[in-house]
């Protein structure tokens, strides 16, 4: 059964300060916001907002209607996983113990995880083919293998929407096509609501997502990617001139940003 996260009017920033006010967006199983903009502009805080990490100075978050703020700890990390951007563990676990660790959502901060716990945590690196990672030592694992098993923890958790803190930062050209894939192949096999932030506009367009373009002075532009990424609003955004190219693959087209540099 589908659900919807609402955010509605958001206002939040750090003690007085004001970051983001008046943001809206609404993301439904199976759909992929990525939230777009320069340096600064508050994605991270709107981001720690939405995860209950900051409280809103205003506005509402909804999961279905039911305010965020109503719900336990517990409950909300059965309906809401998070994947960091940088990872670092005190210890060398095990890869599939990393992943287990997504399962104290269900099973309680000091509880056993049971043959199906275990099988779930398993599963969850088969389905996003890094199996063969399952009894290696996380700390020994490259970047974009790293990244795969914190969304396998995050799938563990058997969440209904999935947030990611740009889930490609620091990877390979390879592993960032790969990671792309996955969320992907998430949203649109599996249902998963996900909201992602990026400084990359082709990611939106190899997404195929919405786009929350976030602006200087609170000004918010949402919708689909061919409707919001384009030269114009590029140009506003980042005060840069860039070109927004179309090509045709067999059925398929494919839109991409490229930066017009200019030449001294």
């Amino acid at each position: 059964m589908g659900m919807s996260l609402e955010i509605k009017d958001i206002k939040c920033g750090f003690g007085p300060r004001v970051v983001v006010n008046g943001f809206n967006a609404t993301v439904n199983s199976g759909e992929i916001l990525c939230m777009l903009g320069p340096n600064g502009v508050g994605k991270s805080t709107l981001f720690k907002t939405v995860l209950g990490f900051l409280k809103p100075m205003g506005g509402e978050i909804l999961l279905d209607g039911k305010a965020i703020n109503t719900l336990s700890r517990k409950e909300f990390a059965k309906i809401m996983a998070y994947v960091p951007q940088v990872h670092s563990p005190p210890f060398p676990f095990k890869v599939i113990d990393v992943v287990m660790m997504g399962r104290t959502a269900r099973i309680g901060t000091f509880g056993i995880p049971s043959r199906r716990d275990k099988e779930i945590a398993a599963s969850m690196l088969e389905r996003l083919g890094v199996t063969f990672l399952l009894n290696r030592t996380y700390t020994e694992i490259s970047g974009g293998e790293r990244q795969m098993v914190l969304i396998a923890r995050a799938l563990a958790q058997e969440p209904a929407f999935l947030m990611l803190d740009e889930p490609t930062s620091n990877l390979d050209f390879g592993n960032q096509v790969h990671v792309l894939q996955c969320i992907s192949d998430l949203a649109r096999n599996n249902g998963l609501g996900i909201i992602m932030t990026t400084h990359f506009p082709d990611h939106v367009f190899q997404c195929d997502g919405h786009v929350a373009l976030i602006e200087w002075n609170n000004v918010f532009l949402t919708g689909k990617a061919d409707d919001i990424i384009t030269e114009e609003n590029m140009r506003n955004t980042y005060g840069i001139e860039i070109k927004v190219v179309k090509n045709k693959f067999s059925e398929t087209t494919v839109s991409s940003c490229i930066p017009l540099i200019k030449k001294q």
